[in-house]
């Protein structure tokens, strides 16, 4: 395969023209959206043709009926809540489940708080805090203390929305100002990748990689290798705040709540479901419910996303149930994108179970009139909710507010902890990802392949070959052969993966057999582009002329690249890919191994024809789920994967890369890496062409 490798170093790296993607865009017709890869789409010499997408939404209809089935199954448990007994019971059981989600806490080490500066107002001081949540990880924060007041006083977290300037933005000041005049001690603390907590920053401290949703997806995802979740990470900075709160004399610990918005409704709902300690919770603008999510196409951040949640029967109610009987408001909005019908359908659930436990009072639903935000009318609920709690004030509405400077309440010198050496979420997951390299050990055979199954999830596969469905011809594709026969095949209900067959003359009829051997090859981004243009397929075809070629998208790629979550939106950090990827690791399917199950039913649709000899190849996001196929399968005989991923410890140890999510396996690398997969493939013939490291040239 060296003339392979030498063909393809001379070609340029992606090998399509953005110019004329934009120009096929225009030309788009019927339902049909035009897919989103706009850096690597139309081949030069066929700029006129779209590329096929004849599936566009199957990938949201099949999350969409596992989104039902699992909010079925947290229904199944909340349908006993018929006495005190089973709803105890039950608040014990998702205080468990949700501790499964979010894996054990890590050790608590010393906070080490300092006091970096004092803020005096006429009813409030500011004390600019900064303390440890890990080891030499800094949190800043601001910590409102009233005056003339007798201590100790009710204390509150809060956790900041995504405001790019953390906890200096203008709806957190305010709401930290309004309850520490009405006479509460508040902590509000700037999340990780906003504020001063920049993880990725230049030499001037400048955000090198975004503020906000940037950061977070990039810190995230790249977590899930070492089988870390983001969303810990910033529920421990929580818990770790109320730690730090409670050392406070001006605190009384019988009364400490927690709020916040957005983002930070989401750790203000996370919290509740993981701290025990608090006696009274706000979350905002965010408890709906993940069906209403999905269905709605709304991405969200990793953090918002647990693990393993939905294939659990969790949902966003689930969260507060483990506080309950203690009281907690839903502050939610009319004309939110987090559906407020969702967040009706939480509170009727939440109701029934305070009606039983005893304490119907204890839970509230707030809806304001207006968009999403922590606007005056749900900031005012929140207070007469804690007052009503507390008796600390009488206060119905809030207080005047004077909005500081940001620099005012900085607790580094430049506004940044960076430039105090904190350490970045990065250098933890490099860290473990090499404290993990040295604790595994070579796997190999049946062990290798059990490992494999177990790290994606992968049950036994249908014994008998799969259905499919005969496509009608797409007009010409300027193919190598001129011809094709197109197959979906169904790789489980209601799903297919797209197969075209190269043929000499056009053909409607199922595969003919004859032929043992079999070349199938697994598409990166779109079969139907990568035929004409990929030079590996003409070599391929020019080498082994009496093989039959086949080419195939697994779901959500090419034929099935989903039109949704806005418009061209595939690409993109926050786009479909990632919403779908992201899902499917809260229903415990990794993405991964979603299209490694296509790719295995598609070689049991190949042994079905007699091809029982099947060269497996593919190149660059298709490498993943081929590689995972090669070594489970024993009609495979031989693999070629060009451009595919060295190795996932390479992501887990680079500050930069460029893989999406979708091609993660969570937690792999503490038990392998594609290293050993690709030695078990040496009997197969096995060749790279063109590996790639974590900032990846496809």
């Amino acid at each position: 395969m060296s003339e392979i490798a030498a063909s393809n170093a001379s070609k340029s790296a992606d090998g399509y023209n953005r110019r004329e993607v934009l120009k096929a865009a225009s030309a788009a017709i019927g339902s049909t959206l035009v897919p989103g890869w706009l850096t690597s789409a139309i081949a030069a010499d066929a700029p006129q043709l779209t590329p096929l997408n004849r599936f566009p939404r199957m990938v949201q209809d099949h999350f969409e009926a596992l989104a039902r089935a699992a909010e079925k199954v947290g229904q199944t448990r909340k349908n006993f809540l018929d006495s005190k007994e089973n709803a105890e019971a039950y608040v014990r059981t998702v205080r468990g489940l949700i501790r499964l989600c979010f894996g054990p806490e890590p050790e608590r080490t010393p906070l080490n708080p300092r006091i970096m500066g004092v803020v005096e107002r006429d009813a409030y001081r500011i004390e600019k805090v900064l303390f440890e949540s890990r080891p030499g990880f800094l949190v800043s924060a601001n910590l409102y203390i009233p005056k003339d007041r007798k201590f100790p006083l009710p204390g509150v977290v809060g956790s900041c929305g995504h405001s790019a300037n953390g906890k200096a933005g203008e709806t957190y000041q305010s709401f930290a100002q309004g309850l520490a005049r009405m006479g509460y001690v508040v902590l509000i603390f700037d999340p990780i990748g906003q504020g001063e907590r920049l993880q990725y920053v230049d030499e001037n401290f400048k955000p090198r990689r975004g503020i906000g949703v940037a950061e977070h997806l990039y810190a995230g995802n790249q977590q899930f290798l070492v089988g870390e979740f983001f969303g810990s990470w910033r529920a421990w900075d929580g818990i770790r705040a109320l730690d730090y709160l409670l050392t406070r004399p001006e605190v009384d610990p019988q009364h400490v709540g927690i709020t916040g918005n957005s983002g930070g409704g989401t750790m203000t709902t996370w919290l509740c479901g993981l701290e025990s300690r608090w006696t009274m919770a706000a979350p905002g603008c965010f408890v709906t419910t993940f069906r209403r999510n999905l269905e709605n196409e709304l991405p969200q951040d990793t953090e918002q996303c647990p693990p393993h949640a939905m294939a659990l029967g969790l949902d966003h109610d689930d969260f507060l149930a483990a506080m309950a009987p203690k009281p907690v408001v839903i502050l939610a909005k009319e004309r939110d994108f987090f559906d407020v019908r969702g967040s009706q359908e939480s509170f009727e659930r939440l109701k029934r179970l305070y009606t039983v436990l005893g304490s119907p009072d204890n839970i509230h639903l707030h809806i304001g009139p207006t968009e999403h935000g922590y606007s005056i009318e749900n900031r005012e609920a929140m207070y007469r909710w804690f007052n009503r709690v507390t008796g600390v004030s009488d206060s119905q509405v809030e207080p005047p507010i004077t909005l500081e400077k940001d620099e005012t309440l900085y607790c580094a010198p430049r506004g940044q902890v960076a430039e105090l050496n904190s350490r970045t979420v990065f250098e933890f997951t490099r860290a473990r990802a090499i404290e993990l390299a040295k604790q595994r050990v070579p796997l190999s055979g049946h062990t290798l392949q059990a490992k494999a199954r177990h790290a994606l999830r992968m049950g036994e596969l249908p014994k008998t070959a799969p259905d499919f469905r005969i496509l009608r011809a797409s007009g010409q594709r300027k193919y190598p052969l001129g011809s094709t026969a197109t197959y979906a095949v169904e790789t489980e209900p209601e799903v297919y993966a797209v197969v075209t067959r190269l043929t000499e003359t056009p053909t409607v009829s199922r595969p003919p057999r004859g032929s043992v051997r079999a070349m199938l090859y697994i598409s990166h981004h779109s079969a139907d582009v990568e035929l004409r243009d990929e030079p590996l397929i003409k070599e391929l075809l020019a080498t082994e002329t009496a093989v039959p070629l086949f080419a195939c998208d697994v779901r959500g790629i090419g034929d099935s690249q989903p039109n949704t979550c806005g418009v061209d939106q595939f690409l993109r950090p926050y786009g479909s890919d990632f919403f779908y990827a992201i899902h499917s690791l809260m229903l415990d399917q990794p993405y991964v191994a979603q299209k490694t199950r296509d790719v295995l039913r598609v070689v049991d649709f190949l042994a079905a024809s007699g091809h029982t000899d099947v060269h497996l190849i593919a190149r660059g996001w298709g490498t993943i789920p081929a590689t995972f196929a090669a070594l489970l399968s024993d009609h495979v005989t031989q693999v070629t994967l060009k451009q595919p991923l060295k190795s996932y410890e390479e992501i887990a140890t680079s500050e930069a890369y460029t893989w999406p999510l979708s091609s993660f396996v969570p937690g792999i690398l503490k038990e392998f890496d594609l290293p050993d997969i690709y030695k078990e493939l040496a009997s197969k013939r096995l060749t790279l062409i063109e590996p790639q490291g974590a900032v990846a040239k496809l």
